[in-house]
């Protein structure tokens, strides 16, 4: 039997693993960060023999609630990731399966690799549609990567969508990958005829160092991108200095920021009504976009999610507040569970990567729905 994290995204420790039946394993905390949950390590074994393996470090991690009804997803090929049986005694995180062949890949959420980015960028920028625009490096030399899409006029609405500030949220990225499936389709009314009036600007991973470093919530210095929006820095923060600086020369009409959840089993978002300019035209349009949504799809639903800010008290240093406040513009971060969606529960594969993927595509027809009224 042996063990390994050795790759894109991976990360575990191997503490003991003299006995298929009492691996103990931890997982490595993000760099200069004391944040962690995100795991991905792959396992050779007998086929035949089932493997427990003990995260013993699970109730100190970044959310121990999250292990709560929480299962581990699989994969033989890297495609298809499915659950398998777990249990959490509120201390150590136990993960059970008998091998089917000799070597399988365990993960927090279905993995969103580099290369698959590199893929889904190059993949967009055949697009007649697209722009591809370089808008600097990280610290560690990685590429951010916006995808402009549509002809830019002084006259349309600037529609951005940021993905996966916080690098183990894999979901987040899974979802850009449907919306733009759904925006690129020549034969999808909806999306003609937003690209009519409307630009999108779309980051699909704005933090890769920490996705190829296999961290749950951090760069590669260990600073959580979604509390740097009031001041970021290029010693710190590239990643959001460069967008933000982007958005500032585009303007912003709509912003969404995809994230993932991993206490809560449901998709929801969280509005930006905490921000000083929040008024009745920001209210009717929020509205009418979640009210789309509930129509168009039950993954999403709105009784369950975060506490509303009263108006003043918003955190301006997390992105939907920041960039509301600063364009006076529709704002909302959108999350998925890690999980499942407990209104819609699926026992083999729960919330998955194919479901963020439809998710991200039906949420155009929310920006559909308000696209016209951003400016009323």
């Amino acid at each position: 039997m042996f063990i390994t994290a050795n790759f894109d995204s991976g990360n575990i420790e191997v503490i003991n693993a003299e006995s298929e039946d009492a691996i103990e394993l931890q997982i490595r905390r993000d760099n200069q960060s004391d944040f962690y949950q995100w795991f991905h390590f792959k396992l050779y074994g007998e086929i035949g023999t089932e493997h427990v393996m003990h995260i013993t470090n699970a109730s100190t991690s970044a959310y121990p609630d999250g292990w709560k009804d929480y299962s581990a997803v699989a994969s033989y090929d890297r495609e298809t990731w499915f659950r398998v049986p777990c249990e959490y005694d509120g201390k150590t995180f136990t993960i059970r399966h008998t091998l089917e062949q000799e070597s399988v890949y365990f993960a927090y959420f279905a993995p969103y690799s580099y290369e698959r980015h590199q893929d889904l960028i190059h993949w967009a920028q055949q697009s007649s549609l697209v722009e591809h625009v370089l808008l600097g490096q990280t610290l560690d030399g990685r590429d951010m990567n916006l995808l402009v899409i549509g002809e830019p006029d002084d006259s349309k609405q600037k529609i951005w969508v940021t993905a996966r500030q916080h690098p183990g949220e894999s979901m987040a990225e899974w979802f850009v990958e449907g919306m733009l499936g759904r925006l690129l389709d020549d034969a999808d009314g909806a999306a003609r005829k937003l690209l009519q009036n409307n630009v999108f600007y779309v980051v699909p991973n704005m933090n890769p160092d920490g996705s190829v470093r296999g961290h749950l919530r951090t760069n590669a210095v260990g600073t959580n991108l979604n509390r740097e929006w009031a001041a970021p820095s290029l010693e710190k923060s590239p990643e959001v200095y460069y967008v933000l600086n982007a958005m500032q020369e585009t303007g912003v009409d709509l912003y969404l920021d995809i994230h993932g959840d991993e206490n809560l089993p449901y998709n929801f978002v969280a509005g930006c009504e905490g921000v000083p300019c929040y008024d009745e035209r920001h209210e009717r349009l929020a509205t009418q976009f979640k009210e789309t949504l509930l129509a168009i799809t039950p993954e999403f639903q709105v009784e369950q999610g975060y506490e509303v800010d009263a108006k003043g008290e918003a955190n301006l240093t997390v992105a939907s507040n920041a960039v509301a406040e600063r364009f006076d513009c529709l704002s909302f971060t959108l999350e998925m569970p890690f999980k499942d969606n407990a209104n819609l529960p699926d026992e083999d594969f729960g919330w998955s990567a194919n479901r963020s993927a439809q998710l991200g595509a039906d949420v155009l027809s929310a920006v559909y729905a308000v696209a016209n009224n951003l400016r009323d």
